[in-house]
């Protein structure tokens, strides 16, 4: 097996995971930074309300939305850690195996960075890779060493999809395929 030298860390609560999440993955595939993209499905998103489907479910969703992209692997990790998600301990124990680690954030989470559990060790730990997001300009916040992953900005968010009425047809505009089926046996 070849030694993983730079990894992507891509993590969120993926209520669901939409064609937005898809197409930051592949942008961050396409740029050349990486050997290796690792998406995370938080366990217990201590930043999110407490409003999520179950751990299990969302797993099952990004193993649908994302395990035909190239370069990725869907994990678990954060799910089998007890206690809040915090991407400083999924960074420590990635840098145990691997020479670095860059977070993947949209713009829109970026300038949310320090606010984030143990920001400050954080920052010393890793690159961040931000994604453009309509109507959040990518700014990298101060201290942190950060760039853009250039792609087009996807008008999408999983909060805006769960809020649909329940029932609405055109699902596949927002979800792959392999989605639609676990998300909207879980919507009742």
């Amino acid at each position: 097996m070849v030694k993983v030298r730079r990894l992507g860390l891509f993590g969120g609560t993926f209520d669901p995971p939409h064609f937005g999440h898809v197409a930051a993955l592949k942008a961050a595939a396409r740029c050349g930074k990486f050997d290796h993209l690792l998406v995370t499905v938080a366990g217990d998103p201590y930043l999110k309300n407490a409003d999520v489907r179950p751990a299990a479910l969302r797993l099952a969703m990004a193993h649908a939305a994302f395990d035909d992209l190239a370069l990725v692997e869907v994990t678990d990790l954060e799910i089998r850690r007890l206690g809040p998600s915090y991407t400083i301990d999924t960074v420590r124990e990635l840098l145990e195996g691997v020479d670095t680690v860059d977070l993947i954030v949209g713009a829109d989470l970026a300038t949310q960075l320090d606010r984030w559990h143990e920001a400050e060790v954080l920052r010393e730990l890793v690159a961040v890779g931000i994604v453009p997001r309509p109507g959040s300009a990518t700014v990298a916040p101060e201290g942190w060493r950060c760039y853009e992953i250039p792609m087009d900005p996807v008008d999408l968010s999983s909060t805006y999809i769960r809020e649909m009425v329940p029932g609405f047809e055109n699902l596949g505009e927002f979800l792959p395929a392999s989605v639609i089926p676990l998300f909207e046996g879980a919507r009742g």
